[in-house]
């Protein structure tokens, strides 16, 4: 991988307005994501992590904010102009959404909306378009693509819808994709499916990819890197392996003991005590403390910054270095 990340978020914030008052979603985001690479974003609903998504692409419009940088290629994108975000939305940076029924148009065949986007960003009109998109369709693994080009949304499967998404998405062949719960929904045989084909396309267009998921075993099975997120902040920041075998924040710790553990031995599961906290009253210090067995009076000062805990390893957690090993326990 390349020494200069292809992208870097630093101190990402995103605002939405109430009637109960502002929602701090998103708060001080910050990873880089290189050339190549597959990170995964992982924490329970309502952490952020879709928001954070959304914000790097530019969807949201006021009276929702959005402050900080996203810097691709070069260029901070949330002070780019609308024709400066044309020519980066869908060309450069493609997008997955979690649900394709509701992102996928009803009344459109499937092969308008990817001929619309290779139109747009790749100047095809006409039979070019339209050989285009059925090779398209191939490549993500739909029998019988040209004949499918004519079909809408609701002829579909599931499976093959989320397909058609991935097709549009890589219309522009782009650099980096985000791909949003992109297995949500599905079942395992077509969950196993759609993340080998995101992770041989990746391969082939060298891109890079931000994959959304409460899931670890999916950023087990696919992710280079792996952010975790609680609260709108991220907590940890880790290499796949490195996070599976030594958590270094409390929180990454309780999803992983709540997994299934591995081999013939049995355990009971251990969840996380309580909920997700309430963005319009959170506690006081680390977000994480009421539903912590490792909080003490240091954790509830200040909110802990991220920090580098180890080579490649940041974290905001006050007893990073007092948390146990998993060997054993889960297996990546």
């Amino acid at each position: 991988m390349s020494a200069e990340p292809l992208l870097r978020v630093r101190d990402l914030d995103v605002r939405i307005p109430t009637p109960a008052g502002t929602l701090h979603v998103v708060r001080g985001v910050t990873f880089d994501v290189q050339p190549g690479e597959m990170l995964g974003l992982v924490g329970e609903s309502g952490s952020g992590k879709s928001v954070t998504l959304r914000a790097m692409m530019g969807l949201y419009r006021r009276p929702i904010t959005v402050s900080g940088t996203v810097e691709f290629a070069g260029q901070n994108l949330l002070r780019a102009s609308e024709a400066q975000w044309q020519a980066t939305r869908g060309a450069q940076i493609g997008m997955i959404f979690q649900e394709p029924m509701s992102a996928l148009n009803p009344v459109l065949t499937v092969g308008t909306q990817i001929m619309e986007n290779l139109r747009t960003h790749r100047g095809l009109r006409g039979r070019a378009a339209a050989e285009r998109a059925a090779e398209l369709l191939d490549l993500t693994g739909i029998p019988s693509p040209r004949a499918r080009l004519n079909d809408y949304p609701h002829q579909f499967s599931g499976g093959m819808r989320q397909r058609a998404m991935i097709a549009i998405a890589l219309a522009s062949e782009p650099k980096l994709l985000l791909a949003d719960e992109p297995t949500t929904a599905l079942d395992v045989t077509i969950q196993d499916q759609i993340l080998r084909l995101l992770l041989r396309l990746r391969e082939e267009l060298n891109m890079s990819v931000i994959l959304v998921t409460h899931d670890l075993g999916v950023i087990a099975q696919t992710c280079d890197r792996v952010a975790v997120m609680y609260g709108g902040r991220l907590m940890e920041t880790a290499p796949v392996g490195a996070l599976f075998r030594e958590p270094r924040h409390a929180y990454s710790l309780g999803l992983l003991r709540s997994l299934p553990g591995s081999g013939a031995r049995r355990a009971p599961l251990q969840p996380i005590p309580g909920g997700p906290p309430n963005l319009l009253a959170l506690p006081p210090g680390c977000a994480f403390s009421p539903r912590c067995a490792y909080a003490s009076g240091a954790c509830l000062g200040a909110e802990p910054p991220l920090v580098p805990v180890a080579p490649g390893r940041d974290s905001a957690c006050v007893h990073a270095a007092a948390l146990p090993r998993l060997s054993g326990e889960v297996s990546a």
